[in-house]
């Protein structure tokens, strides 16, 4: 586990080299292997609990490092400069903790945080459907009541760990006229009766995050299967999204970090016309290019942080740095790729699985539309220091 001082200025200069070091060690040697066959690495999630890379901001007494969204940010981006999958699923591990502290009862933080945080449970976070990407309000999936509990029928898809996830935080409808304000979350066992998965999407990248399908046929579950107040699910919900958007953004920004570094090396290795790839002027202003790009998404990742951890309106912060370095990191990554000339369009060299992994950032978490309209929303209501 993490035993780093709180609030010391050492401390995140501490875990990031923690961090770096093992996705050096230990995520990258692997990555390739993971992406080609699409592989759960559970033996490296089981390494990262014992690091206490799960969890980052649980509170300690719940069985998390209990550090700072500061501190989680740091740890994204090093996990996703060794493969954005990785860091993926320290993210789902984050926000689902994150719940459960917040608004689990003691008997489900019990019964669930402590196999979660040592990587023994997998879980899925069970929002998006066919009507219900970034517009919530379309969800299907209902809850109703029963005299010992509720019953649950819907499907999900494009869920994160789907394939082998063995609990779902599930969104569902438990007051159909209510719109947002009658949804709810349940904990579901995925191994129950009445549960059904569909088979493992094959994307374009972070191919090692499986995601897939899920179906609910009257999946009974018990009363204290409901998440924190009935009604209030989509609140809940909400509550975790901006930090979801930081570990977004942080996650991009170690991509596009990646790609800076391959490019660099390789530039520094390949000649053409008598003279290093590096020492050629326009591909110097290439690579400053990324330099800065990076830098500044680095920013902006601290910056919305920073509010989250004081307490302040970090809702465009948290937009404006998601939105931006994930922008950044698909850019950024196809000069990586450029600069490798035709070697980086080929299987098995690094900048073209981050170019494949980087695509994604854009999408998920609220797709960058959803971020600019969230940003212009914010500046048209409260002017451009919003």
């Amino acid at each position: 586990m993490l035993h780093l001082p709180k609030n010391d200025p050492e401390t995140y200069a501490q875990l990031a080299d923690m961090v770096r070091d093992f996705a050096d060690a230990v995520i990258r040697p692997a990555a390739g292997r993971l992406d080609q066959n699409a592989e759960f690495p559970r033996d490296i999630y089981s390494q990262m609990a014992d690091l206490g890379l799960f969890g980052v901001t649980v509170p300690d007494d719940l069985g998390g490092a209990g550090m700072d969204v500061l501190a989680y940010s740091l740890v994204m981006e090093e996990l996703a400069r060794g493969y954005a999958s990785v860091a993926d699923q320290c993210g789902v591990v984050e926000l689902i903790g994150t719940l459960l502290a917040r608004y689990g009862t003691p008997a489900q933080q019990k019964a669930h945080l402590p196999g979660i945080l040592r990587a023994e449970t997998i879980i899925a976070y069970c929002i998006t459907e066919e009507e219900a990407g970034s517009d919530v309000a379309g969800l299907r999936t209902t809850a109703t009541r029963t005299e010992d509990g509720w019953r649950l029928n819907g499907s999900k898809l494009w869920i994160h760990n789907a394939p082998l996830a063995d609990l779902g935080f599930v969104l569902a409808r438990t007051d159909p006229a209510a719109g947002h304000r009658g949804m709810s979350i349940f904990i579901v066992d995925l191994h129950a009766s009445g549960v059904e998965r569909g088979p493992r999407e094959h994307k374009l990248g972070q191919r090692a995050s499986q995601i897939g399908a899920l179906s609910f046929s009257d999946v009974a579950l018990p009363d204290d299967a409901l998440l924190g107040e009935l009604n209030r699910g989509f609140h809940i919900m909400m509550s975790v999204l901006e930090k979801g958007r930081v570990g977004i953004a942080a996650l991009a920004t170690g991509i596009a970090q990646a790609g800076l570094e391959a490019a660099l090396d390789y530039a520094g290795q390949r000649k053409q016309f008598g003279k290093a790839l590096v020492d050629h002027q326009g591909l110097q202003w290439m690579l400053a290019d990324m330099a800065k790009d990076i830098a500044a998404a680095r920013a902006l990742v601290r910056d919305a942080a920073l509010k989250l951890d004081n307490g302040a309106q970090a809702g465009m912060a948290c937009s404006i740095a998601k939105c931006f370095a994930s922008d950044i990191c698909v850019a950024q990554t196809a000069n990586a790729l450029q600069i490798f000339g035709g070697s980086g369009y080929i299987q098995g060299f690094e900048v073209e699985r981050l170019y494949r992994d980087a695509k994604i950032t854009q999408i998920y978490e609220g797709t960058n539309q959803i971020q600019r309209t969230i940003i212009g929303r914010e500046l048209v209501r409260h002017g451009p220091r919003a």
